[in-house]
């Protein structure tokens, strides 16, 4: 079992939900405190932001590898450096995000992507870290985050079982006593197709720790999908209105989208129940509609029961209809009226 401020994580509890903001402020902190607002709204238990600036994530350079020229990608014609002036949360924002958070009932933590990063958010006593499927193979930022001693969160996404293994081992022997996978795909937006999420009980197998999803998949389809898989944890990317743009808008879920996430994997969670036969006691009353065996028509003390006179009909308090042929061709030993439930009295 795994705490994270109040709340507890595990398969004894419906998912938790964390509301990635992201770069999805518009460099706005008034934006940013409407998205806090809009995300405790929705239900969902946590905002999560990221920490760094240009500066710490890259150079400032437009060209070659520091240019984003893939036409199929969302910031393509951008340099990183560009990328990450756009995106990033201003830190000075930090605070005032968190204690607005704090306020309306709603976990906030970050991503850190760097040692000053994780410096600053000790010093706003954050409850939990998140490392980026970007930064997974970060060994000594993972060892830093793991020193605090808090729960940390890694994303999946890219790392081959070799490199999730040196990543787990390292977080472990640095300190991370509660860790957390989340299955991801990283690419933006991801298609359902390409989510993988079988992968889900065998992260857990493998690594012995909780286990969810951080997705990117347009709708909530694959989030609650994965609850029957085990996950306990799911992250997606969160904005006002996706029309509005911003850096990651255009894979973000809106907040009725949001609502419904919460909402849907709580009850994938509640369906998933125990393995169970035979009837629950909800369906007892339920047991009467069942089909059983019937006199149809009047009968008299000598007649025969026949295919015409006696059916499998419900409700269910004649004998059950495997004896069916049994009864055919005997006679019954007393008068019976239509509707009578066949039992075995009728024989004699």
């Amino acid at each position: 079992m795994i705490k994270i401020g109040s709340r507890e994580i595990g398969p004894q509890h419906a998912p938790f939900v964390i509301a990635e903001m992201s770069g999805n402020h518009n460099q706005s902190l008034d934006r940013a405190l409407e998205i806090v607002e809009a995300v405790a709204k929705t239900g969902a238990h946590a905002l999560k932001i990221q920490t760094y600036t240009p500066d710490t994530m890259t150079i400032d350079l437009d060209e070659r590898e520091f240019h984003i020229s893939d036409p199929t990608s969302l910031w393509s014609g951008t340099s990183l450096y560009e990328l990450y002036g756009e995106a990033y949360t201003p830190w000075e924002w930090h605070k005032p995000i968190f204690d607005r958070a704090r306020e309306l009932g709603i976990i906030a933590f970050s991503t850190p992507f760097d040692d000053t990063a994780v410096d600053f958010l000790e010093s706003l006593d954050v409850p939990c870290y998140k490392i980026a499927s970007f930064e997974n193979t970060d060994l000594p930022l993972i060892r830093r985050v793991a020193a605090t001693g808090k729960p940390l969160i890694i994303s999946t996404g890219m790392a081959t079982v070799a490199e999730l293994d040196e990543t787990v081992r390292a977080a472990r022997e640095a300190g991370c006593k509660d860790l957390i996978l989340l299955k991801c795909t990283s690419t933006y937006p991801a298609t359902a197709a390409n989510t993988n999420i079988l992968t889900i009980p065998h992260l857990r197998e493998l690594f012995d720790c909780e286990v969810g999803l951080s997705d990117h998949t347009m709708g909530v389809g694959v989030s609650v999908a994965s609850v029957a898989l085990g996950a306990t944890v799911i992250e997606k990317h969160f904005t006002l209105n996706r029309a509005d743009g911003g850096v990651d808008s255009t894979f973000s879920m809106e907040p009725p989208e949001m609502t419904q996430l919460v909402v849907e994997a709580e009850r994938a969670w509640q369906a998933l129940g125990q393995v169970s036969y035979g009837p629950t006691e909800a369906e007892q009353k339920s047991i009467q509609f069942r089909r059983s065996l019937y006199v149809v028509q009047d009968m008299e003390a000598g007649d025969v029961l026949t295919k015409d006179n006696v059916r499998a009909i419900r409700p269910g308090l004649g004998l059950p209809t495997k004896y069916y042929e049994i009864f055919l061709g005997k006679k019954v030993v007393t008068n019976v009226k239509k509707g009578t439930p066949v039992k075995w009295e009728l024989l004699g």
